[in-house]
């Protein structure tokens, strides 16, 4: 028996929802299919607890540095990581279920339970059921990879999924990847009290970004009493008995490290591989990310992919800007508007250290590579009044700007609130508003944000990349 529906959601993560919500409040009848855990990877095991759990980590760090700010405390500050977990479980779990109760009310919707996999272009089987509609939208998301690496398959290893699932503190936490996840959850654990060793197989953290910020952030960390292995070549694990070691071939430093746990934070893969999409015809890349067009439209009529799966962002605000396409484009386009696209959005993301890094837009490499004249402005938190009366002075803001159309190419705000006061400079790039709009506006005293105006009043031209 087949059971026919206006539209098929597969997944619940940051896109599926909204997007059912949409559907089913237009009257179309539409099933949502869920196979684990409702939410997807920001409710369970990404942006809600790791920032919970970074929250907990910075009241930590806040509280050792109480002397500073006059407040004596009155012995050692220790972390009670069966407590720290659950608060976490306590926020994801209100998170999760408020999806779950969302999808289950919807008029003219139906949830199933299980592993969705397509059996042609309009029919996907969910255990023993099978279900057919015009529109199919999937939104399964992605997890942790693990590419080749020597011993991997010989030791206990965890991903930010099972950082998640940890209740007692590690004695000494090596991190293999010197990227996003690998940085907050490396200082999360410094601040908890483990022992902090991070492997990075290039020469820099975080390389995507300009070397400034790369090297910031490395003594940020390197300060808090972080290990930080660079340049790390031919990366090995071994299982030493309830520990294990990771070997490499540095410049600097010894050959191995040793410690109780192992987080692997390497790259992330599309949950792709198991939905059958052959049947369906739907193409994928190389990495197995689903190939879609720039509204979100697969290679098969009638089928779309949103958030991580998609390979177009990695982001929860990426995964629902894909919705809105999506909810746009179907149901609000006016007759002969333009359709919405992914090549609408501005880049822009966080690294939630803390300071935080707020990004968008060009680095200063892309800046150069598009034969633009440019600008640069930069100011250093020192010299930025909120972060001196905070007591956190640690980083710099920096914009670039197209000297010619007055156009804000990119930023990197890397202090304290660098997560919110990048979106001063995004919205101004959305408005499409030369510099100097955003220097003559008058800001708030005492912010963060009101130095944007000064610092773009002494742009400068950028310098050409070192040889």
């Amino acid at each position: 028996m087949t059971i026919d529906y206006d539209a098929i959601i597969i997944g619940t993560g940051q896109a599926g929802p909204p997007l059912a919500a949409r559907l089913a409040a237009d009257g179309q009848k539409v099933a949502v299919i869920e196979r684990q855990a409702f939410g997807g990877t920001c409710v369970n095991n990404g942006c809600i607890p790791t920032k919970t759990m970074v929250a907990s980590a910075y009241a930590a760090h806040l509280a050792r540095r109480g002397a500073e700010y006059g407040v004596v405390p009155t012995g050692p500050v220790t972390v009670d990581m069966a407590r720290v977990k659950a608060r976490k479980d306590g926020v994801v779990g209100k998170s999760r279920h408020g999806v779950e109760t969302w999808m289950r009310e919807l008029d003219h919707g139906t949830v199933y339970l299980g592993h969705a996999r397509f059996e042609g272009p309009d029919t996907v089987r969910v255990n023993d059921t099978v279900l057919r509609a015009g529109k199919i939208f999937i939104n399964v998301g992605g997890r942790a990879s693990a590419p080749p690496m020597p011993g991997l398959d010989q030791v206990d290893y965890l991903t930010n999924a099972g950082m998640m699932r940890v209740e007692s503190l590690p004695r000494h936490l090596l991190v293999v990847g010197g990227s996003y996840i690998g940085l907050e959850f490396g200082q999360m654990f410094r601040r908890f009290g483990s022992e902090v060793t991070i492997v990075q197989r290039g020469p820099r953290l975080i390389e995507r970004e300009d070397p400034d910020v790369s090297d910031a952030v490395r003594d940020i960390l390197a300060a808090e009493g972080i290990g930080l292995r660079l340049d790390a070549e031919c990366i090995e694990l071994e299982q030493r008995g309830g520990e294990v070691a990771v070997k490499m071939d540095c410049a600097h430093g010894a050959p191995e490290v040793v410690g109780s746990h192992v987080l692997l934070a390497v790259g992330r893969r599309p949950n792709t591989d198991d939905l059958g999409l052959e049947r369906a015809g739907v193409a994928v890349d190389a990495r197995g990310y689903i190939q879609v067009d720039e509204q979100l439209r697969t290679t098969v009529p009638g089928i779309w992919a949103l958030g991580d799966c998609n390979g177009r962002g990695a982001f929860t605000h990426t995964a629902y800007n894909d919705f809105e396409i999506v909810a746009a484009n179907l149901l609000d386009a006016a007759p002969g508007e333009a359709a919405r696209t992914v090549g609408d959005r501005i880049p822009a993301y966080a690294l939630y250290t803390d300071p935080p890094l707020g990004r968008v837009g060009m680095n200063e490499h892309e800046a150069r590579q598009s034969g633009r004249n440019v600008l640069v402005g930069m100011r250093p938190m020192t010299r930025v009044g909120r972060a001196v009366e905070k007591g956190e002075t640690q980083g710099f803001m920096k914009i670039l700007v197209d000297a010619g159309s007055r156009e804000i190419l990119g930023a990197a705000v890397l202090g304290v609130g660098g997560d919110e006061v990048i979106h001063c400079i995004l919205d101004a790039m959305y408005a499409r508003a030369p510099y100097t709009v955003v220097q003559r506006a008058m800001h708030i005293h005492p912010t963060v944000a009101e130095l944007i105006p000064t610092m773009l009043g002494e742009l400068r031209p950028l310098e050409p990349a070192a040889s």
